[in-house]
């Protein structure tokens, strides 16, 4: 007998009645566990901004609602020793984007509480907030001008709606449908969770106690950027030193829906309007800030080579885009989110380096010093999403996360050398869990010895004396970088239920310098495959992994290597690729990015060189898989498309290899945005590991 149930496929009543029973026990984990539960019970800290007097920080904190089944973000605030930690807002709202007045009396943030995203501003001494805005579209990116009285967002302005046709009027009575078609005539028309395309980005001021906002960027460019967190304490908009005009990035290229990375450094006069560019050079200029003597502007950017992977460099001009130079030439990491001390003097950033986020300083002269380490909200073990923040002395507050620890705050104050870590907001939750552990290996791939960094998270009653199974977990990107310094949900899950799980940084991932990057250029996928069985091989050396029972899963770029692995061997004995592209050639012409694609992952587009994106497609291997496969979809996916994951889906059922196909309704990539889809897709990748599983019981005696 076989079920078909909607949106997953045909599933077999025993593996519906497997799943249904894993669903079931998750209700019943051991209370010493991490569970699925749990998802709902974790708090982050994101985007933490300390106080312009460095004694207090205040910050974003995310948290998942049971009852609604939604994520919800509220300001909390703490003096930067960690006491008086208190709620600056609350309820099922979404604030986010908190930032400080100069003087530290008011702070304006982001909330929807009023229905839709608008500017708040709250009066720290009053203790009372005021909605200062009405926008159309959300606003992003809050900066207060040097003298408080105005502040600087980012924010789409809509373009008219396009029409080549006009209907004739429906006779009396009668019911037309109410939406008209769509046309777009951008090459980009829709954006990972933004939706369709709008209109464009633009930089506007509001006065700070309420008033119309001024659009001060005009054009059919992206000035900046809007929506989501503020990633590595990237500036999208700044103020001179002296309040007369915006610095901000932009590609203002005739051509620049051909040319997406070629942006540049501009100064937007708020007197006149008029613009003018600071930086000219071939490839992106973003980030930009001003130093406060307002002498200096440091920005990130790169030569563009056309390489899938190219370091993003530290740049400093005067003021006025003299003088330019590289600082940290030679080093052979990528620098993200500029802040300049507060003697204008030197400049901090982020880097990733071996798995691990690092906050650092740079003089002018090119010293350069690590500050911290573990920096990093902790939601995901992936190298990005880490911001910090910088006082008028010197003191820093930055996101913090290790094996253990989601969601922390840790301070540097000025003049000291260790930083200290003020606040974990989960270890009310984990006092009494037992969580996997963590250990490093290092191994040497079987194609050219090339040294590979990798982690093994074991599970929390591991005995080395038993065999357990294995999952395999690979990264997406591929060019990011995984590590086991941070704390990641779902390993920790698969762990909780008897798995040694394995993850590393294959050739092709960040955080080993350009050539490493460079390894998989115009060749991806291909050799990382070497990289992951060896990996595997290394382990199961230590004598502890059963070798009948192991697994495969990755997402996105993990989720192509999944299908790429089980094209060459079939060693595993299921596989679960999420979100992946298994078509090359539909892929490039499909996914809300295709330029990133045709230019730097190809030598040019699928019609001229058809014959290497088939080459570099899982789905020319197809023909050689025999590994059970559950393919996994989220269905508002635009970066990764449904389509790709259905495409290998049907041609395993045209093959009569057992596979199952798991859509996700309004989910983006990642499947994360409602706290139950979340835990439906670890349960469902456990339930498919556990119906291939050689033995029902977590471990299996030697």
């Amino acid at each position: 007998m076989r079920w078909r149930e909607r949106g997953l496929g045909e599933v077999s009543c025993n593996a519906l009645l497997l799943m249904a029973g894993l669903v079931a026990s998750a209700w019943a984990w051991p209370s010493d566990r991490f569970s699925v539960m749990d998802i709902f019970e974790l708090e982050f800290a994101f985007d933490p901004q300390i106080s312009p007097d460095a004694k207090q920080i205040v910050y974003t904190r995310q948290y998942a609602d049971v009852m609604t089944d939604a994520r919800y973000s509220n300001l909390w605030i703490l003096d930067v020793d960690g006491n008086h930690h208190r709620a600056l807002t609350s309820g099922r709202h979404r604030d986010s984007g908190a930032r400080w007045s100069p003087d530290g009396g008011r702070i304006a943030y982001v909330s929807d509480r009023d229905g839709s995203a608008q500017i708040h501003v709250h009066h720290l001494k009053q203790g009372t907030h005021a909605r200062i805005t009405n926008l159309p579209r959300p606003p992003g990116f809050l900066a207060w001008s040097p003298d408080g009285d105005s502040i600087a967002y980012v924010s789409v302005v809509a373009d008219p709606p396009l029409r080549i046709v006009d209907l004739p009027s429906p006779p009396p009575g009668a019911k037309w449908h109410e939406e008209r078609s769509r046309l777009y005539d951008r090459l980009v028309y829709r954006r990972e969770q933004l939706g369709y395309v709008e209109g464009d980005t633009h930089a506007f001021v509001v006065p700070a106690e309420g008033g119309t906002p001024r659009q001060v960027t005009h054009g059919p460019f992206n000035h900046g950027k809007v929506g989501g967190p503020v990633f590595e304490g990237a500036p999208a908009i700044e103020w001179s030193a002296d309040g007369s005009s915006l610095i901000v990035a932009a590609n203002r290229r005739p051509d620049h829906e051909l040319e997406p990375f070629d942006s540049e450094v501009y100064e937007v006069s708020l007197a006149d309007g008029s613009i003018r560019a600071l930086t000219d050079r071939r490839g992106p200029d973003t980030s930009p800030a001003v130093s406060p003597d307002g002498k200096h502007i440091a920005y990130i950017g790169f030569d563009d080579r056309k390489q899938n992977y190219q370091l993003d460099r530290l740049h400093v001009m005067d003021r006025d885009g003299e003088n330019g130079r590289v600082l940290l030439q030679e080093f052979d990491r990528s620098i993200k989110g500029p802040r300049w001390a507060a003697d204008s003097k030197g400049i901090y950033f982020l880097y990733n380096h071996h798995g691990n986020t690092r906050l650092a300083h740079v003089d002018l002269e090119g010293g350069m010093q690590d500050k911290a380490s573990n920096v990093g909200p902790g939601y995901m073990n992936y190298g990005f999403g880490g911001s910090y923040s910088v006082a008028r002395d010197g003191s820093i507050a930055f996101t913090y996360t290790d094996r253990h620890t989601p969601g922390g705050i840790g301070v540097l104050r000025a003049g000291e050398d260790r930083a200290e870590i003020v606040l974990k907001l989960n270890d009310d939750l984990f006092a009494g869990k037992r969580l996997g552990s963590v250990e490093e290996m290092w191994f040497e791939s079987s194609l050219d010895g090339q040294e590979i960094q990798s982690w093994i998270l074991k599970p929390p009653d591991f005995d080395p004396g038993r065999k357990y199974p294995l999952v395999l977990e690979i990264h997406g990107g591929p060019t990011v970088d995984i590590g086991g310094d941070r704390f990641d949900v779902e390993k920790q899950l698969y762990a909780a239920n008897g798995y040694v799980v394995l993850f590393m940084n294959p050739r092709g991932s960040t955080s080993y310098g350009e050539k490493f990057g460079n390894l998989i250029y115009h060749s991806y996928p291909g050799d990382d495959y070497f990289d992951l069985v060896s990996g595997v091989d290394a382990l199961i050396e230590r004598g502890y992994i059963d070798e009948d029972n192991l697994f495969i899963t990755g997402g996105s770029g993990g989720g192509i290597l999944t299908c790429w692995v089980i094209g060459r061997t079939d060693r595993f004995a299921a596989a679960v690729s999420q979100y992946p592209v298994i078509n090359m050639l539909s892929f490039a012409l499909v996914t809300d990015d295709p330029l990133v694609f045709n230019k730097y992952w190809f030598p040019g587009p699928p019609w001229e060189y058809p014959e290497q994106y088939w080459e570099r497609s899982p789905l020319s291997l197809v023909g050689n898989v025999t590994t059970p496969t559950l393919m996994l979809a989220p269905m508002e996916d635009v970066i990764t498309p449904p389509s790709e994951a259905e495409q290998f889906y049907t041609a395993l059922k045209l093959r009569g290899v057992d596979t199952l196909l798991a859509h996700f309704p309004d989910e983006p990539h990642g499947v994360r945005i409602y706290p139950s889809h979340h835990m439906e897709k670890v349960l469902t990748i456990l339930a498919w590991f556990e119906k291939y599983r050689t033995r029902p019981d977590a471990a299996k005696s030697r």
